[in-house]
């Protein structure tokens, strides 16, 4: 039988350091500003570290190992990344998660304030989340929202847990008319009161000139292996067609994988200069083997 050559190329995106195939996370035990380290990580890797998921998270952890402080990622803290409690988006119209009249010199974050309250002349305040405020909560059916004062204090996150046991959630405020109707209810009671708006997260924010380790992030590393593999030529089987090539990368990968193959390595089929994938050997080298 007819014997010819079989090359594979294998990409493999395998890496010690991230399971994520596209990319690989460095921890870096030099202290330094947040400036620095993005400028560090920028001209050694891609930039600081972003996390999405986690999974991303646990890595992050596991690779920071017996260092048990903080160290700068790339989420950088401004007046925009406030979420609302609320977070159905159908709930909001265009532009109505942007609505923040804030109050003069707002948010300040002076003591590592991460929640919102609602002061009776209409304007918001950052706060102390463990501060026992009154609360906002309201009702929501369909687009419509009704609001609800209640008087009782509570942290925010009790305020929260109430609304969300009593009513719909905390209070969103989506437009001027809506700040207006919160004017209006809290006008006999003369008191702020929380409302939705929280920059909590899952992150601690800090000084920027704060020297602390860092974390950058780069692309994983791709290593290509080219695999020469002998096969029996099947009777009446072209071994160059499309079907064929691709029924075998499907069978080799399944082979592959049950022994351990990674699923982020890619198998590809390298083409010679005439195109052809598949070539008799010579028969001076079929004699020799």
């Amino acid at each position: 039988m007819e014997k010819v050559l079989l090359i594979i190329i294998a990409l493999s995106g395998l890496s010690a350091v991230s399971s994520h195939a596209e990319r690989q996370y460095h921890f870096v035990y030099e202290a330094k500003t947040m400036s620095d380290a993005q400028r560090y990580c920028r001209e050694k890797h891609t930039d600081l570290a972003t996390v999405d998921s986690m999974e991303v998270v646990k890595l992050l952890n596991d690779m920071a190992g017996q260092y048990n402080q903080s160290a700068w990622i790339g989420l950088h803290d401004d007046r925009d990344s406030w979420k609302w409690s609320m977070s159905d988006p159908s709930f909001y119209g265009p532009g109505e998660t942007e609505f923040r009249p804030w109050g003069p010199g707002q948010p300040d974050n002076r003591h590592n304030e991460q929640c919102t309250y609602f002061y009776f002349g209409g304007t918001w305040y950052d706060y102390d989340c463990n501060t026992r405020l009154s609360v906002d909560c309201f009702d929501v059916t369909g687009p419509n929202a009704t609001f609800v004062l209640i008087k009782s204090k509570m942290t925010w996150t009790e305020a929260q847990s109430y609304c969300r046991e009593h009513h719909t959630d905390l209070a969103s405020v989506r437009n001027p008319a809506e700040n207006q109707q919160l004017v209006e209810l809290l006008s006999g009671w003369g008191y702020e009161a929380w409302i939705a708006f929280d920059n909590s997260g899952k992150w601690e924010d800090s000084d920027c000139g704060v020297e602390k380790p860092f974390i950058c992030y780069g692309p994983v590393p791709v290593s290509m292996q080219v695999i020469k593999v002998r096969v029996e030529k099947p009777n009446g089987v072209d071994l160059n067609t499309q079907a064929f090539l691709d029924e075998m990368l499907v069978e080799a990968k399944k082979n592959l994988r049950a022994q351990g193959l990674d699923d982020n390595v890619q198998l590809a089929w390298r083409k010679q200069p005439d195109g052809e994938v598949f070539h008799k050997e010579e028969e001076k080298k079929r004699d020799e083997l």
